[in-house]
């Protein structure tokens, strides 16, 4: 089943933000609805024939509508050259280990587009250790990556990779976080969603599931990266526009790990055992919460729980009553990056910053559309 495509204007974004930008004229934007498979954790019981239906999903990433002013991005800009992608080696840098369903979804995705369209790749893993990942783009790049996809784990540092890129001329597109560098000079562009936005979402849900009063917690992502810092400041100023009663009386970081996010909300239960709320940053976080209720004798719905990506372990717990929403953050990068690559090396403009739309699920769609997660 093919995903609808729809476009929607964002509003404007001040520094910091990602700017609602399309990758290419709306003609092509709307033919970015392509669609790569869906992988499931460990968790789910998952066998290999659901990691390899990739092209079934019909949850494919659809770029947001023009925004005004969005700058842009051609090779010659770049410094590179013109190249054939389907000549071309390509090497993708993956953060975090693959036990992630996020994780798993976005390699799953740039692979089946590399294969779809026989394009060489070149993979590593950083198992979510900076300095690896470095050495490993570094790698990448002396095994002969023309071009490179990364989905970096921290923002700073990357100095080092970005000199050597630069001198090969080695065009750069990064994809779920951003680098702090300058874009078409130091990379091409960045592939994401809105993040405050996101953070902006989840708090809309948390005020109607707790009537916009009470206290709540924020069970953080990883301290370093773009993702964590606009997802709170999202969460936070629309708390203080529409719910100044709605009060926050914890925070404190999960690392995007569900492990982390049960500890740190058993330690929650303690010092704060009348908490109405928690909104974790990523659903794996949002699911360590869930058991570190169910731990302590908490009912489904006693705590209301909002959380942020999509995968089918979270959207299930809305369906279960533990969870009250789910604002996704789509994991599928594959075909964009590729339509992305492909454009500018042939000498077209693309956007510094394509955001991508996410959607989202609560207890009137999750049910019908738990075959749309992750």
């Amino acid at each position: 089943m093919k995903p609808n495509i729809f476009l929607r204007r964002t509003s404007g974004r001040s520094s910091g933000r990602v700017p609602a930008t399309t990758l290419l004229a709306v003609g092509l934007a709307a033919s970015l609805a392509l669609t790569t498979g869906c992988a499931k954790s460990e968790d789910d019981g998952a066998d290999s024939g659901d990691s390899e239906s990739a092209a079934e999903g019909d949850a494919g990433q659809v770029v947001s509508s023009p925004g005004a002013g969005g700058k842009t991005c051609v090779i010659g800009d770049y410094g590179a050259k013109k190249l054939d992608l389907k000549s071309a080696t390509v090497g993708f840098s993956q953060s975090e280990k693959e036990a992630n369903p996020f994780r798993i979804a976005e390699t799953a995705s740039i692979k089946a587009e590399a294969d779809k369209r026989g394009v060489k790749l070149l993979t590593a893993n950083a198992q979510s250790q900076f300095s690896k990942q470095i050495s490993d783009v570094q790698d990448l790049i002396a095994k002969g990556a023309d071009l490179l996809v990364i989905a970096p784990l921290n923002s700073d540092g990357w100095e080092p990779v970005l000199r050597q890129a630069k001198a090969k001329h080695i065009p750069i597109v990064t994809i779920d976080r951003k680098i702090n560098a300058a874009a078409c000079e130091d990379y091409v562009s960045f592939i994401g969603s809105d993040f405050v936005e996101q953070g902006r979402r989840a708090a809309d849900r948390m005020i109607e599931a707790t009537g916009g009063k009470g206290e709540i917690a924020i069970l953080l992502g990883a301290a370093g990266n773009n993702v964590t810092t606009d997802r709170t400041k999202g969460f936070q100023e629309r708390l203080k526009d529409k719910a100044p009663d709605l009060k926050v009386v914890f925070k404190q970081t999960g690392e995007f790990a569900r492990e982390k996010g049960q500890q740190v909300t058993e330690q929650l239960i303690q010092s704060k055992p009348g908490i109405d709320g928690i909104y974790a940053e990523n659903d794996e976080m949002g699911l360590g919460a869930v058991g570190a209720l169910k731990g302590a004798g908490k009912k489904a719905g006693e705590v209301k729980i909002v959380t942020i990506d999509g995968t089918k372990n979270a959207v299930r717990g809305i369906v279960d009553g533990w969870i009250d929403g789910v604002i996704e953050s789509n994991p599928r990068f594959g075909p964009l990056a590729f339509k992305t690559l492909d454009t500018f090396t042939k000498g077209g403009q693309v956007a510094q910053d394509i955001v991508i739309k996410d959607s989202a699920y609560t207890k009137d769609n999750a049910k019908s559309d738990l075959g749309k997660a992750y």
